[in-house]
């Protein structure tokens, strides 16, 4: 109970957070606010920023998670804009999303496309603008070099987007697998971690060891998307099941098989566990947060 209860005080403080940035005031552009606020407050795990101030909270003894509140609006709302880009026809071509209508449906789909751009663009001013607000030296330096690797993540999800889409329905290899799931999804949940590592000052060692731990839940999280797509509850997961396979995608599951797929991950996630176990009693939410991804159903 304790993690469940933890875990909401996250999203919590996260969805506060987030509110902050809503763009509510009468302008032309009013359809377009309304349409990233809808993505963007749609709900979700909130896992992404969840794991910046997990991370952070792990290394540092402050109190408040004050430093992290920009990098942690920024990165959901770069998930958000790949989530709303993702489910377009071009992509995807989904209809729901956390059992609402898709960003498109519920607009159009210019509306979604430029929803999704703004809320791109949204991340970089919230970034630029605190660092522009940060008269520490050293400080300004370690902000500067986490939005050259916000950045830089940004564009491997690009790509892995691209390979996973380009490939769709093609014979691919097991390492070509791996390659797009690397980009695709770990490398925004290895930049959150990392972020969240960068803001409370850590030293090379943790940051090697953090990053290990952010790659294993990030594989892991892809291959337990992969056994949803395949046996979950459309209902729970508030969209249609046995979408992959209807388009033919290689994922983990029809290279592996389904109890294959399973085995990956119970190795995935009892390396991540281990990856920070030398943090003992302070890495128990990271250590349930690993679990939770491996044993979710949404």
């Amino acid at each position: 109970m304790e993690f469940k209860e933890n875990l909401q005080i996250y999203q919590q403080i996260i969805n506060q957070e987030l509110e902050k940035y809503l763009r509510k005031q009468e302008c032309l552009e009013k359809v377009l606010n309304e349409s990233m606020e809808y993505s963007l407050m749609a709900g979700g795990k909130r896992l992404r920023p969840i794991l910046v101030l997990a991370t952070y909270k792990l290394l540092s003894d402050k109190e408040n998670y004050d430093i992290c509140m920009p990098y942690s609006v920024a990165i959901e709302m770069v998930h958000n804009f790949s989530l709303i880009h993702d489910d377009l026809p071009g992509i995807d071509n989904d209809d729901f999303r956390h059992g609402k209508l898709t960003n498109h449906k519920q607009f159009n789909e210019a509306t979604a496309i430029l929803a999704g751009d703004s809320l791109l663009n949204y991340a970089y001013i919230v970034i630029s603008q605190d660092i522009q607000n940060t008269t520490n030296e050293h400080e300004k330096s370690q902000k500067i070099q986490i939005l050259s690797e916000f950045s830089k993540a940004i564009d491997k999800m690009l790509i892995g987007e691209y390979v996973d889409t380009e490939y769709e329905g093609k014979e691919i290899t097991i390492k070509d697998l791996e390659y797009i799931h690397q980009n695709k999804t770990g490398a925004l949940l290895t930049l959150c971690v990392r972020m969240g590592a960068r803001l409370a000052n850590c030293s090379d060692e943790d940051l090697e060891t953090l990053t290990k731990y952010s790659e294993k839940i990030g594989l892991a999280f892809q291959v337990k998307d992969d056994i949803l797509s395949e046996e979950g509850d459309a209902k729970i997961l508030g969209k249609p099941v046995g979408n992959d396979k209807e388009r033919k995608k290689c994922t983990y599951v029809s290279q592996y098989g389904l109890e294959g797929a399973k085995d990956i991950l119970e190795t995935l996630t009892e390396d991540a566990v281990n990856c920070i176990e030398k943090y003992g009693e302070k890495a128990e939410f990271l250590k349930h947060l690993a679990i939770y991804i491996a044993n979710r159903n949404k």
